[in-house]
């Protein structure tokens, strides 16, 4: 009973860690990181004590109730499948790791095969992370493919990093609709994380474009190895306390890094005067105090049309929803889904809005 009342005390504070910002209390965001783990605790500990007819069931029930708002944003049942109308707007947001520029995936397709995925999908709106583009390498333009792929003249690129005068680093929204205005809001961090804003007009009316990529882990590959060693259980004991102190430290700097982020984007949100559509790699999962800061009063297109249990990242740490489409509540989301192959750390995001 004293175990269970442990991951009762876990999840609720799990679900406290939304409301609480790691810049002020930043051990609690550990906690929002394992909230599938405690509430999955919590559900067998419901069983076990249901199964034995012993009252102490309803400890873990009650928790499980407090914090099913927060389970929402993890797994969903879509029982009415909407089909978009042609008049609904198609949105991508996709981290793109740069195409693949470095060939981490040991595959020299692999950059065309992303680019044949968007222009299949073509959606109206597209959002990247990660974005890559070279005005002297012809096969790496790509603003230009992505234009030409896609039909969308309009574009907003940003960079966060340039070399050699001609390659450059950043994110980048590219849309079918006209582009009247372009923004940025920059956080103070030599890491490539930004967030741009593009005004739209779609169907006489104005939108705003919010496109972000927020504070990665930044984790190396001394890290990565690390983490591998401890799945396959061939980590060395000498050097494991060291390790392990280092991905916590890193960790810690990234909640942090994000909830300052995040605060800003939440702020300029609520001084927009148009509707807003809010696409993004977000590196942090929904039971965190930046999903739940950014998302404000919008509306989540996996809460509103998803199904199952949403992942996003597909990376070696452990495969969480990171990656979100959200929405004014004036607009609904239709069919929204992640693309099952990808040749990223992430799977592209996919839904329809309604206007």
């Amino acid at each position: 009973m004293w175990i269970n009342y442990v991951f009762i005390i876990c999840l609720i504070g799990s679900v406290a860690s939304k409301y609480i910002s790691p810049n002020h209390f930043w051990m609690l965001a550990f906690f929002g990181l394992a909230f599938p783990i405690f509430l999955l605790a919590n559900i067998i500990f419901t069983i076990y004590w249901f199964a034995q007819f012993r009252v102490h069931f309803i400890f873990s029930l009650i928790a499980i109730l407090l914090s099913a708002k927060t389970c929402l944003g993890f797994i969903q049942i879509d029982f009415i499948s909407e089909k978009p109308s042609n008049k609904d707007v198609k949105i991508m947001s996709y981290n793109s790791m740069l195409f693949d520029l470095y060939n981490w995936k040991k595959n020299k397709e692999s950059r065309n095969l992303i680019l044949t995925s968007l222009a299949e999908e073509n959606p109206d709106i597209l959002c990247l992370q990660e974005f890559y583009t070279s005005e002297q390498k012809g096969d790496f333009n790509n603003i230009d493919t992505v234009k030409g792929l896609l039909n969308a003249k309009n574009y907003h690129v940003e960079y966060t990093t340039t070399l050699r005068g001609n390659d450059h680093w950043g994110i980048a929204t590219f849309t079918k609709f006209p582009i009247i205005k372009k923004g940025k809001i920059e956080f103070n961090t030599s890491a490539n994380n930004i967030c741009i804003y593009s005004d739209v007009i779609i169907y006489k009316d104005t939108v705003r474009i919010y496109n972000m990529h927020l504070q990665s882990i930044r984790f190396q590959k001394a890290d990565y190895k690390f983490i591998d060693q401890v799945k396959n259980d061939t980590v060395d004991t000498k050097d494991e306390m060291e390790k392990s102190k280092n991905i916590l430290r890193r960790l810690k700097r990234a909640f942090v890094k994000r909830a300052i982020q995040a605060d800003a984007i939440a702020s300029h949100i609520e001084h927009c005067k148009y509707k807003v559509i809010v696409c993004g790699d977000f590196n942090d999962t929904p039971a965190s105090y930046v999903y739940n800061k950014v998302r404000g009063n919008l509306k989540d297109a996996f809460v509103e049309s998803g199904s199952g249990f949403e992942q996003t990242y597909a990376g070696k740490f452990p495969r969480f929803r990171i990656d979100y489409i959200l929405h004014s509540k004036e607009f609904k989301s239709k069919q929204y889904h992640h693309l099952t192959e990808t040749l990223t750390d992430h799977y592209p995001i996919v839904t329809y809005v309604s206007f």
